[in-house]
């Protein structure tokens, strides 16, 4: 097994304020796109639920938008294994704000991030028409709030998406999973769903498609628009069992498969 990594190209890349030129008015028009699909449809759609495994309206939306957003950055979204019904815990490995956008593209789910982005402009918005659940760090007051949205949104039927890390990771190195956040699935009697978020070219994995060290939000979204294209993965992976008398082993389990997920190997693609 091929388990090298490359990272995105350093050298002087020519073709990069072409790219420029022609993403950043298409990215303009989409973002307007975003606020007239908010206020029209996910507005009176964000309490929708799958039913009989078919995905409602407002949710096939939300995949769409995700879809060519993702395309504006020149990330073409494939889709590895199968995603369970909803309602299902969701938890994926954390690189860069790219990852919410990148499991809603097979996916809509409800996301738990950090409090900071519901007072970003318009983000914030969007975010919370998405059905965002926003927590404040390092408050357990905040945590205990969130866990019980968590549950509440799981038992109406909605899918829930968490990153275990904590935060973003640098360089692909995988972080421990903190095992607490599990608890809501088994409150709620839902599946935990391991998923992989990956990036790669020619099938070899980019390791800083993500943040960088000391690089923020707005310096990586800046590089990834004038980034030549790559194929942005969604592994989702074997269901963790629930086990109710060891979190930690849940959350193990799921961070180990995830690890095996992000290796370079021969990719079975299933959607695009």
């Amino acid at each position: 097994m091929n388990t090298q990594t490359v990272s995105a190209p350093d050298r002087r890349d020519l073709l990069r304020p072409l790219r420029y030129a022609w993403r950043v008015p298409l990215l303009l028009l989409h973002v307007v796109l975003g606020v007239l699909l908010c206020t029209l449809i996910l507005s009176w759609g964000r309490n929708a639920v799958m039913k009989n495994g078919r995905e409602p309206f407002p949710h096939r939306t939300i995949r769409w938008w995700s879809t060519a957003l993702l395309r504006i950055f020149g990330l073409r979204s494939v889709r590895v294994g199968k995603p369970l019904a909803d309602p299902v815990l969701f938890v994926a490995n954390h690189t860069s704000w790219v990852d919410i956008e990148l499991l809603h593209s097979q996916r809509a789910a409800c996301f738990v991030a950090k409090a900071e982005i519901a007072s970003w402009p318009l983000v914030g918005w969007l975010a919370a028409s998405g059905g965002t659940i926003f927590h404040r760090r390092g408050s357990n007051h905040s945590l205990a709030a969130v866990m019980q949205v968590m549950v509440d949104r799981l038992r109406m039927g909605r899918s829930v998406a968490v990153f275990p890390e904590g935060g973003t990771g640098h360089n692909g190195v995988l972080r421990v999973f903190h095992a607490r956040i599990f608890q809501a699935a088994l409150d709620a009697e839902v599946p935990v769903q391991p998923v992989a978020l990956r990036f790669a070219r020619d099938g070899r994995r980019v390791v800083d498609a993500g943040f960088r060290e000391r690089e923020n939000f707005m310096q990586n979204f800046l590089r990834l628009l004038g980034e030549p294209s790559m194929d942005a993965e969604v592994h989702f992976l074997e269901p963790v069992p629930a086990t109710p008398d060891a979190r930690r082993r849940m959350a193990e389990l799921s961070r180990e498969r995830i690890a095996v997920a992000l290796e370079d190997k021969p990719v079975n693609e299933q959607h695009a």
